[in-house]
């Protein structure tokens, strides 16, 4: 059980922070959808901690989670400058060093999804679901997956209401036709190391 204080803290901190990058996104239209799962995870969050609560852990790994999530929000995810903040802590720019042709800040969310979230996910089934034997070992990636998925479907159908330039903005493809499919495997991917290391360390 987390301490009585910790969920208040981090829902503060995390409060602080997305206020911050409220004022002046990139796109105001963008900011608004990609900010309306966030609200609603954060209200579930609050809302269900009297009856579901879960670790200090896992309550620090979801806000981690929303804290990437908002950032791509702010700047939309093709936009995110991780260029300019390598170049500017360690001198070289991580997109050129290792000849990246897009920006990966997408990728790197969709693959923390699973590496984060995927424990929450598993504490939630342990404490509350009870499945037999190491059954939560599976289904926690499980949900991973099934969630990556219903994210893409609802996102396209956000693309379609957007236009063509907050579309592309929102959906963040860079021109990869397999965009949807790697973003699922990345967070799949992340979700059995998670599992992986659980299981090892637990």
């Amino acid at each position: 059980m987390p301490t009585a204080t910790h969920p208040i803290w981090l829902l503060g901190a995390f409060s602080l922070f997305w206020l911050a990058l409220a004022f002046r996104p990139h796109d105001r239209v963008v900011w608004l959808t990609e900010n309306a799962l966030t609200v609603a995870a954060v209200t579930a969050l609050v809302a269900t901690y009297p009856f579901w609560p879960v670790s200090g852990l896992s309550y620090s790994l979801i806000a981690a989670f929303l804290i990437l999530h908002t950032i791509g929000g702010h700047y939309t995810y093709v936009r995110v400058p991780y260029d300019t903040v390598s170049r500017a802590l360690f001198g070289f720019e991580v997109g050129r060093r290792l000849g990246w042709k897009r920006n990966h800040y997408d990728r790197l969310v969709h693959l923390c999804y699973g590496l984060l979230i995927a424990y929450p996910a598993y504490e939630m089934l342990e404490r509350y679901a009870q499945p037999a034997a190491a059954w939560s070992y599976v289904l926690a990636p499980a949900l991973i997956m099934a969630t990556s998925m219903a994210f893409e479907v609802i996102e396209w159908w956000a693309a379609t209401l957007l236009g063509d330039g907050a579309s592309a903005d929102y959906l963040g493809t860079q021109g990869d036709e397999w965009d949807a499919q790697k973003d699922m495997a990345l967070a799949t991917g992340g979700a059995i190391v998670t599992m992986v290391v659980t299981a090892v360390v637990t």
